[in-house]
């Protein structure tokens, strides 16, 4: 087993920053979409029910800063501009992957605790 970082207010810091990127629901789903190889734009709204095309567009860009995705542009009417996991992103794709896996998984079982929890607080 890998030893545990120590708690340092600076670890603490560039943790949450990573997961306030990765853990946000738009970006997990966006990520296992892209698991499969590169997408368009459209293609991933469609993809990612519920998204808008604002969040989508805020999630994409986040993800490109971070190093996550790359954005390429192809010079055409109209422009197509395609989406695609990093190196970087690959080697989260398997994280994610797992985390989606698990919350289907349990998602009963989060519903009866939630339906307990909400029962016993009324």
């Amino acid at each position: 087993m890998k030893p545990r970082q120590p708690h340092l207010s600076e670890n603490c810091r560039a943790v949450s920053e990573v997961l306030g990127r990765v853990g946000d629901k738009w970006s997990v789903l966006i990520i296992t979409m892209l698991g499969d190889g590169p997408r368009r734009f459209n293609e991933l709204k469609r993809m990612v029910n519920g998204v808008s095309q604002r969040m989508l567009t805020l999630s994409l860009r986040g993800l490109e800063r971070d190093g996550l995705i790359t954005r390429t542009v192809t010079p055409s009417t109209p422009p197509r501009v395609d989406y695609e996991l990093t190196e970087l992103g690959r080697s989260l794709l398997g994280t994610v992957s797992a985390l989606s896996a698990w919350a289907l998984e349990n998602q009963g079982e989060i519903q009866k605790a939630r339906t307990a929890f909400d029962a016993s607080v009324q």
